[in-house]
Order: structure tokens, then sequence, then C-alpha cells
């Protein structure tokens, strides 16, 4: 970036400054460390542009994913992560509850209000973890943290509101689900089928991200081998007969938000990313036949914006990497990070305490977006922590926020517009590289799923999340409002409701009981005969480990097969995932 002659000028220049001014103002301070750093080009000595970061859409795609945000971009209507513009297929807001016909009627209610059509669902626990909502595991938790779906009835009744211009090939949807997540994508193609709707036409992401599971949320069920050979099936079911199924959204923020620090999000995440390309590989395709259809779900979770850009910055870098440079992609889309989200600053940093501070803390994550290459979101509404359900107050307030980052503070006026600052670069350099030393770390271990298997990766996590606590209950680490600034002068501020509560709490309590109801009567009325045939079937293909489970699937979910039959069925094959010692 600069020759020998002009780095020794500046580090000259340096020290007389240290030595000068610096040193004088602290002594005024009575201090002798400055509480501010100062960075220069003697800390990106070796900086080149054209390999470090390039031209936005373009390998080493540091600059930016695309070369352009498209004609028309703008934060989506109703908030959330979908962007909207240029004509672009996306999903709608994350969102589901109750039965269903809750959720049926909340996405109705959202798309009255402007919405933008198409599905992001939540799914209540018991559906994530495979148990019919009358399963005796699954009282008291039906349809609480999103939607139970038990059959095919229950997808139905779900897209009721996607028809004419808003049917299942003119939107995109996306399911939070991981085990399971071939059962739901058969619930798809299933009634996609019953439309007469080609499933090539259909645009859909399921999260399908077992590895982050086992090690975060936690709602994994097999065996780590059976469970990658299951998204192996998606990965290959995609490349052959769906190109517009995206067979993994790799996952950065449930790893944040089990524990993980900055640095290991990072190598975590990619680490899952190659396990998951090797897949591929290992089934027979070339890496340009599905690696440009695997995504990205950010890797947001602090508000230290300067370095979460820088963050976002080496993920595009090193995954552009890993595809071109490891498995040899000659496609460019190959290479290109397709993060769903950007900066977003986390759920987990949400307070309950004074609640409107969320925010502010989200307007930040909007504006490291924007600094970053996305569209702003202003994600997550400020009353995150204070419940299920964001009230349409905060979405409107969200929404707002990112308008006015975008349209006037015109933040995305320019791609990238940090490259070339001394700290970012700085920064980036030192984030990808101790990335690169968690994924030398894994693969020494055999990859991702034996770093899993050996429980080192949990442990890893366990010290981050121990020493995240710590640093905020020894108030090294401050949270406005929760270990800092709480005096009795500080005031508690609310806004005003306007609109009812979209995930109506008297619906919600209902809402075990009606599902039950609802599952009972399909187990009354449906051919049981073919359930058990359909099942078989499945069995069969689970026993097979060279055939793809997914049609067999989408035979049984059409007889009206439930989910806690299917994961039965599954079970007495793979059997169930046991937790390492930590």
């Amino acid at each position: 970036m600069f020759d020998k002659e002009t780095l020794e000028e500046i580090e000259k220049r340096r020290k007389e400054w240290e030595e000068s001014v610096l040193k004088k103002q602290l002594a005024r301070f009575k201090v002798t460390e400055s509480p501010q750093k100062f960075y220069t080009p003697l800390d990106v000595k070796d900086h080149d542009f054209l390999r470090e970061v390039g031209f936005p859409g373009q390998y080493p795609f540091t600059a930016g994913k695309y070369a352009s945000l498209p004609p028309g971009a703008a934060p989506a209507v109703g908030g959330g992560h979908a962007s909207a513009g240029g004509g672009l297929v996306r999903a709608g807001r994350y969102a589901g509850y109750g039965t269903a016909e809750n959720t049926r009627d909340y996405y109705k209610f959202l798309i009255a209000h402007g919405v933008i059509p198409g599905i992001n669902l939540a799914f209540d626990l018991p559906t994530q973890c495979g148990y019919d909502s009358d399963a005796p595991e699954a009282r008291g938790e039906v349809g609480k943290t999103g939607v139970a779906i038990s059959t095919l009835r229950d997808f139905e009744v779900l897209y009721e509101p996607f028809t004419g211009e808003a049917d299942l090939d003119r939107i995109n949807s996306a399911w939070t689900i991981n085990p399971l997540a071939n059962v739901i994508l058969a619930m798809y193609i299933a009634l996609a089928e019953k439309r007469g709707i080609p499933i090539s036409k259909l645009n859909c992401t399921p999260q399908n991200d077992i590895l982050k599971e086992c090690v975060s949320r936690g709602t994994h069920i097999f065996p780590l081998k059976s469970a990658m050979r299951m998204i192996r099936d998606t990965i290959v079911f995609g490349a052959k007969e769906m190109p517009g199924l995206r067979p993994v959204s790799i996952n950065g923020h449930h790893f944040r938000e089990a524990g993980a620090n900055r640095e290991q999000v990072l190598g975590f995440h990619l680490a899952s990313g190659i396990a998951y390309i090797q897949l591929g590989i290992d089934a027979g395709l070339d890496n340009d036949e599905f690696a440009p259809r695997l995504t990205f779900n950010d890797c947001s979770g602090t508000l230290e914006m300067f370095k979460e850009i820088a963050l976002l910055r080496a993920a595009r870098r090193m995954w552009a990497k890993i595809v071109r440079d490891r498995f040899g992609a000659k496609d460019p889309r190959s290479m290109i990070y397709r993060d769903v989200g950007g900066c977003m600053m986390g759920h987990d940093n949400c307070t309950a305490n004074r609640p409107l501070n969320n925010l502010v803390r989200s307007v930040i994550g909007g504006v490291a977006e924007a600094l970053s290459g996305y569209i702003p979101t202003c994600y997550p509404p400020f009353d995150e922590a204070l419940g299920l359900g964001h009230s349409m107050e905060a979405i409107q307030l969200e929404q707002d926020a990112a308008r006015i980052i975008m349209f006037e503070a015109r933040l995305c006026d320019v791609a990238d517009p940090l490259a070339g600052s001394y700290y970012v670069e700085y920064l980036t350099d030192e984030l990808e590289n101790a990335g690169w030393e968690i994924i030398k770390k894994i693969d020494e271990m055999g990859g991702m799923v034996a770093a899993i298997e050996s429980g080192w990766v949990d442990r890893e996590i366990a010290k981050s999340a121990y020493e995240h606590q710590r640093a905020i209950e020894a108030r090294e680490k401050i949270v406005v409002g929760v270990n800092k600034f709480i005096g009795e002068g500080e005031l508690e501020i609310s806004i005003n409701r306007v609109v009812p509560d979209p995930y109506d709490p008297e619906k919600r309590a209902r809402a075990e009981e009606e599902q039950i109801a609802n599952l009972t009567k399909v187990k009354r009325e449906r051919d049981n005969h073919a359930v058990q045939v359909t099942l078989k079937r499945v069995k069969e293909a689970a026993q097979d480990e060279s055939a793809n489970i997914i049609p067999p699937l989408v035979e049984a979910v059409k007889t009206y097969a439930s989910i806690g039959e299917i994961c039965n069925t599954l079970k007495e094959v793979f059997g169930t995932y046991q937790e390492p010692e930590l």
C-alpha cells in the first residue's frame, strides 16, 4: 500500500507524536494508556487492494457479494430480513404461533397491512423436535414458540392466503427447522403438486443446518452421520429436481447466541459450510451444481459496529477462497457468500429493561448493514425481549428507521465505504487470520462433524459464554439500563399501542386444545393403511444409504402421515443423537 520509505517516515512521525502530543495529553489526565487507539498504514503494511478487496460482486467479494443493489431496492414493507426491489422474490417476515389457522390469519393480517407476501416460518418446539401435538412430550408447548405443524393438513391451511399472484411459484418460503427439514420440504412439494404447480418453479429455503443445531438451539434428533445423510439428500434433490431449492441456510448467529465469540462464529459456520459442500461432492455432484444455492443466515451478535462490519467482509473473502481454492469452483456464483441478513445486532442483545433502547441498538445494526453493503434492516423490533410476536408499532419504528438510514442518511449510496480504512482493513485481516486458525484446528480433528462429536465445539462455546456473562456481571461490559445507568433518576419510557397484539393471546391459550382436536380428526379420517404402507417405504429408504429419502417422504405426507410418525420411523433406523461428554 505504501513504499518502504514512506512507512519508515510514518513510523518515525508516530513515535514523535507519542512522545510529545499524546504523552502530554495522558499526563494531564494522570493516566499512562489512552482509552482510544489510532490506526495508520503501519497496521496494514502489506495491504493489496486488488488482492484483498477488489470490486463489489467480483472475487474475493470483500467489497460486496453483488456489483450493485437492485434498482428500486428499499427496506421491505413490514421490516424483517427480506430485502425488496429489482423484481426479486423474497421470503416474508419471520413469524408463526398457535395453530395453522392462527398463523394463517396472522399472515392475512400482515398482507392487509402491506407486508410483502411470503412465508418465513417459526415452528413450535414439538414440531421441530419431531413430536406430534398430541404427544405427551408436547404437553404445554404446542404453538408456543411458533406454529404447530403435525400433518399436511396444517400446511394446507397455513398457505391458504398464498394464492393467485402470491401462489407458491410467485413467493419465496423459508422454514426454521433442521432435523426434519426434509419432511417440511416434502409437505411443500405435496402442496404444490396438489395445486398443479411444477416443483421446478418453487423457491424455498429450509434452514437444515444440523451442525450448529447440535451446539446451539438443541432441536437435533438423529446421530450426526444420519442427519448429514438427510442433508445430502436435500442437496442432491435440489440439484437434480428443484433448482429453486436452497438446501441449507448455514447459520452463524445461532452459534453467536449460544455464546460463541466473533472469531469462533466465523470459523465454526464456515467449517460447517465446508462440511456441507463436501457432502454434495461425495454424492457425485460438481461443486458448481449446488454451491450457488447454499445460503448463510448472518453472523450477527454485538453492537461493536466496526468489528461486525469487518467480520462480514472477512466472511465474504474467506468463503470465496474456500469454494475456489479448496473445492475448485469455476463459477463465480459458487463463491458468493449469500447471507440473508448482515450486521443485525442480535436478539440476545435486546433487553427487557427499558426496551425502547433496543430501537437504538437495532439502528446501530442497520447502520452497520448499510456500511457493509446491505439494505438496512433495523431488526429485531424493540419489543423482542418482551415475548413472542412483535407489535405493529415496533415493526413500524423498525421499518421507518431503516428507511431513514437509506433515504435520508443515504448510507447505501456507496458500496463498502469503509474499504481502505486502516482500522477496518486491519480488523478484517485479523478476523480472517483467526478464522483460518479455527478452521485449521477443525480440519486436524477430521472436520466439523468430528469436532462436534468430540465435544470440542461445545466446550469452546461454553468458555466464551461464561466469559461474556462474567464480564457483564463484573461491569467490564456495559449494558445500558441493565448493569449501569439504573439509578432512581432514570426513566422507563413506553409508547402507546394503537393496534391489537397480532399474536392474539386468547388464540394462543386455546391453541393446544384446538390443534390436538384437528390432529385427532385427521388421524381418524385418513386412510391409515396407506399411511402404514408409505411409512414402510420411508423406513426402507432410510435403510438404503444410496437412496434419496425425499420422494418417499412426499408419498408419506400425501397420506397425512404425521411429523411424529415419520420421525419415529426414522428413529427406528437412525437411532437418536447422543450428547458428547464435555
